[in-house]
């Protein structure tokens, strides 16, 4: 028996798996492939969104490039949902949810069928981490393959440029024919929202994590370079399978480190906080929201990507991808380059020959002269945080903030307020009850974050949460604040101008009250928002863990 073959020959070989076999051949097993290594490539294609309708197209490169390998692939689906679709609407709810349902899937399926190694393909922001946090429990030979990034809309738009359309149009700065006109363009075919969002954060985390192929996070959905990569998927995973790699050996302690620091100098999504909590719980590796303080003292921001910034990750791409900064960060000793990766080589093999930026571009600062010295993601605790938040601080929007609450027990309370031009210039904006139980789900703010920035407010506002935001929110914004709501957090106690201070410096989240006064609210505290007592949601919020956990249901 061929060593390649771990799993799959206890299902096919020998005359009492005479029946397996026989149903294998009904889906187009010859004699050969019951001697091959078998392949699950696990594919979110989907017409639910943009970001995977290219997906099995993917898939189907990546099969024939496994059978031309002596190996045998096995295309099987999971779900995929649409953030930006659902966002602001209570389908928003089933978002992280489905990081676990996919996970769930992918690991049923692979289990069940016996394969031997596994390639996952994504593309929507849960993809991503659930398809890793399947991988990591499975740990057999495994590869992922990004989907790639969506090419930029007409007059340089995307989608949270319609997104803070939708606050422009609201606040009379630009008509609804005008706004319309945006929704038109702004997406122009298949691939992941192009800026420095939850997708492409977390595409670049996986690379530098060293479970894709070099380059795969940055190209184009539809480019000759995704191609490639999907057609080199073969040869790379014949190569784990001989030599045992398997993603215990690539997702190490310092590889996650490896990955928070290239997050950092690329202005990564706050979700990253999040999923790489999970994805390390998976493989069973320590790492907790206080790593993301410690490591981000010493990492820099370099990258000039939206949402913070101006370039998309397409014009990323066209000058190198991320290959060329995270040969920087190894040159400057702060990456880890003995890390495996799933080249079968290590990360410093990986970058030697790669060549640095066009001397003129402006999409990254060098590391004498960075956008930040130190990391745009802060992790804040206090009396209103007391197991951590987290923060999106770039500078911009300032390091300090003190303001009256003005408080919103959901998402749709608050847009109401935004539309309703009732926020006003030094208001704390709390969401709260949605949380990771309290939601349930965790639902992003990404909707009434946009319609402040639209307004000219993302400046002069605060915005808390017990949810979270997507990658594409901007402002002084802080989220994952745990205890959330829903278990007794006090951010669930406080009351309409109540007194906050937010200091990213200090790394402090407060509100101003006395013990005596927040013992007196504890008592008189009722839920207003209990959990549903069927279905997905109830079962994800009697299991779901807090946001400083990673929201894990393991």
């Amino acid at each position: 028996m061929s060593k390649k073959r771990k799993y799959s020959s206890s299902l096919v070989d020998g005359p009492l798996q005479a029946t397996s076999r026989s149903m294998l051949r009904a889906t187009g097993f010859s004699d050969d492939d019951f001697s091959k290594p078998q392949v699950g490539v696990a594919s979110t294609w989907s017409m639910v969104t943009p970001c995977n309708m290219h997906i099995n197209d993917l898939a189907s490169l990546i099969c024939n490039s496994i059978d031309d390998e002596n190996l045998k692939s096995v295309l099987f689906n999971t779900i995929t949902i649409s953030d930006g679709i659902s966002m602001g609407t209570l389908g928003m709810r089933y978002s992280l949810v489905s990081r676990e349902v996919i996970a769930d899937s992918i690991e049923t399926v692979v289990e069940c069928q016996s394969f031997d190694g596994v390639v996952a393909i994504g593309g929507c922001d849960k993809n991503m981490p659930g398809c890793l946090i399947g991988l990591a429990r499975l740990n057999r030979p495994s590869i992922f393959v990004y989907g790639g990034s969506i090419r930029p809309g007409e007059n340089h738009t995307d989608l949270v440029t319609v997104m803070e359309g939708i606050g422009s149009y609201s606040s009379n700065k630009i008509s609804e024919k005008e706004l319309i006109a945006i929704e038109k363009t702004a997406l122009p075919g298949p691939g992941s929202c192009g800026g420095m969002y939850t997708a492409n954060t977390m595409a670049s985390a996986i690379e530098a994590l060293g479970m894709s192929l070099p380059g795969s996070s940055s190209q184009d959905a539809i480019s000759k370079e995704k191609k490639i990569d999907c057609k080199s998927i073969g040869k790379a995973i014949d190569n784990l399978l001989e030599k045992d790699i398997k993603p215990s050996d690539i997702m190490t302690r310092k590889a996650f480190e490896n990955s928070i620091r290239v997050i950092i100098a690329l202005g990564g999504s706050t979700n990253a906080v999040l999923h790489l909590i999970a994805m390390a719980k998976s493989i069973n590796v320590e790492l907790d929201i206080d790593d993301f303080e410690k490591i981000g003292k010493k990492s820099p921001l370099l990258a000039d990507l939206r949402p913070s910034g101006h370039y998309l990750m397409s014009e990323l791409n066209e000058i190198g991808g991320i290959q060329p900064l995270m040969k920087t960060l190894l040159d400057a000793d702060l990456l880890h380059g003995d890390c495996l990766t799933v080249t079968g080589k290590t990360l410093s093999e990986n970058l030697k020959d790669v060549e640095p930026y066009p001397e003129n571009q402006k999409i990254i600062s060098s590391l004498d002269k960075p956008i930040k010295k130190d990391s745009h993601l802060k992790i804040l605790k206090g009396n209103l945080a007391e197991e951590g938040a987290v923060a999106k601080i770039t500078g911009k929007e300032g390091l300090r903030f003190v303001g009256k609450a003005k408080v919103f027990n959901s998402e749709e309370e608050t847009l109401d307020a935004i539309y309703g031009s009732e926020i006003k210039s030094g208001d704390v904006i709390v969401v709260r009850f949605e949380g990771p139980v309290g939601g349930p789900g965790m639902r992003e703010m990404l909707k009434p974050t946009s319609a402040i920035m639209g307004q000219g407010l993302g400046d002069k506002v605060a915005f808390l949460t017990d949810g979270r935001f997507s990658g594409g929110s901007h402002g002084f914004v802080v989220g994952h604040i745990t205890p959330e709501a829903a278990t007794g957090g006090l951010i669930g106690l406080l009351e309409n101008g109540d007194e906050v201070t937010i200091d990213a410096e200090k790394g402090t989240i407060d509100v101003n009250l006395t013990e005596d006064e927040i013992i007196l609210r504890k008592k008189n505290w009722i839920n207003p928002k209990p959990i549903p007592s069927k279905g997905v949601l109830s079962k994800y919020a009697r299991s779901v863990k807090s946001a400083s956990e990673g929201a894990v249901t393991d």
